[in-house]
């Protein structure tokens, strides 16, 4: 530092700013520091721990989240930019005590192997229910069919920021499979 400057700390840099976000269809009224991620506002602040920490870096999609409808990386999300948002994860897909019907594919195809990836694989695909049904544009950059064709190379594309360590692929792909030409 030099002469006549102030140090400026993280804390005092980062003062903590009220939000109103619904999880789940729950309303939450929190305090965030603007440097925290949705990720760990959720897990932290919230205590859902159904998105899950994986590579903390974009990168593998085991923190994808459903916001205000579509899918989100919630480890890249600052949660201060969520204020007044809807927040869906993969818990809070289920109606009413009935699972949803990607929940349902997942069981009924072994869609899952550790279960660490699941979460996000269901979130992300319920996300591409929505992108299908909705004409909404995919995030995807490689040319698909603008209707969904439900092929195993499609929903691979489309689905393919969320990494699976163990390998539950074939499950996975049969899971969303039939849940899309369910719709």
């Amino acid at each position: 530092m030099r002469p006549g400057e102030t140090e400026t700390r993280p804390e005092a840099a980062g003062a903590v700013r009220a939000i109103v976000l619904r999880v789940d269809g729950t309303e939450h009224r929190l305090s965030v520091d603007p440097r925290r991620t949705l990720l760990d506002l959720l897990r932290e602040q919230i205590g859902d721990y159904s998105p899950k920490k994986g590579c903390d870096h974009g990168q593998c999609g085991a923190c994808t989240v459903l916001l205000d409808g579509r899918r989100v990386l919630s480890c890249l999300t600052l949660a201060l930019t969520c204020d007044g948002a809807e927040v869906t994860t993969a818990a809070g897909l289920a109606q009413d005590g009935e699972l949803h019907s990607l929940q349902q594919s997942f069981l009924d195809h072994d869609g899952f192997q550790c279960g660490y990836c699941t979460p996000g694989q269901i979130c992300s695909a319920a996300g591409l229910l929505t992108e299908f049904a909705s004409g909404a544009p995919s995030h995807v950059t490689k040319p698909v069919a603008d209707s969904p064709q439900w092929t195993d190379e499609e929903i691979s594309e489309r689905m393919s920021g969320n990494l699976c360590r163990c390998g539950a692929y074939a499950g996975i792909l049969a899971a969303v499979r039939e849940a899309g030409e369910q719709r």
